[in-house]
């Protein structure tokens, strides 16, 4: 059964059933209507409902997307960029990137590092996007066309970690450091949305892409001059201020309006 779904605002979610199959569905209210439909066939609106219903308390929600890369701007809100002794209004991005060790799902753990590793890791909310074709030196009034749809991503970080290396890829690339999900939502402006991070339910961060000083059809045209952007690829736009430590027995959730929360337990 073809569906035309993708013509307005969709929530996406990928997810593994009770005989450890794993599905893409499209999501209405507590229901899953399960695809046959690969991620490529989603991009390229080529969705097939193959008739089954699931309730998304039956499932275990995973990472909406396997990305080939995780591209992460650093800075990006100059609040955070003080907070965080890093340079605020660059006129470039500061980029790095995760490894795909680093994701977990909604509802995943992020697992501390041992003490002798690190002794301050914090939590970041964002908004990532998922790309949704394929592009080298995009033009900034077309960067927006690229994108498939916007998802929260939690960019834990070692912060005693990332002040002492030059560069960030240990403080930032311990595994279960990405949290990712629960949902793509489609047809989304992704410059006005506003992020809310609770720390075992008190808000420490709240924050709206409006306020980063670098646009995001900026970052998406100067990242795709350094590397090929693929479908399926994760750009996280960087944190409003706010970030603290967290500890093991803690809860760390990220709100973004329009997409829902993603919410993760610290042990």
């Amino acid at each position: 059964m073809v569906m035309q779904l993708l013509q307005k605002t969709q929530t996406i979610v990928r997810y593994q059933n009770r005989n450890g199959n794993i599905f893409y569905g499209i999501v209405e209210d507590d229901d899953i209507l399960q695809l046959s439909s690969n991620f490529t066939d989603i991009v390229n609106k080529d969705i097939k409902f193959d008739g089954i219903r699931v309730k998304s308390y039956d499932v275990k929600i995973l990472e909406p997307v396997k990305p080939s890369k995780i591209i992460n701007f650093g800075w990006t809100y100059a609040a955070h960029a003080k907070e965080t002794g890093g340079k605020a209004n660059l006129k470039e991005p500061f980029l790095f990137l995760k490894p795909a060790s680093s994701l977990i799902p909604d509802q995943g753990e992020i697992i501390l590092p041992s003490s002798g590793l690190t002794n301050q890791v914090e939590m970041e909310g964002e908004v990532a996007l998922v790309i949704g074709k394929r592009g080298k030196n995009i033009k900034e009034e077309d960067a927006l066309d690229y994108i498939f749809g916007c998802t929260i991503f939690n960019d834990v970080t070692a912060r005693d970690l990332t002040k002492k290396d030059p560069q960030f890829t240990r403080g930032k690339g311990f595994d279960t450091f990405g949290p990712l999900g629960p949902y793509i939502v489609t047809d989304l402006d992704p410059t006005n949305l506003r992020i809310v991070t609770t720390l075992n339910g008190e808000v420490v961060q709240d924050g709206n892409t409006n306020q980063m000083s670098l646009s995001i059809p900026y970052l998406v045209s100067w990242v795709s001059q350094v590397m090929t952007l693929q479908p399926g690829d994760v750009l996280a736009t960087g944190s409003p201020s706010g970030s603290c430590p967290m500890k093991s027995g803690d809860i760390v959730s990220v709100e973004v309006e329009h997409i829902g929360r993603l919410s993760n337990y610290v042990i």
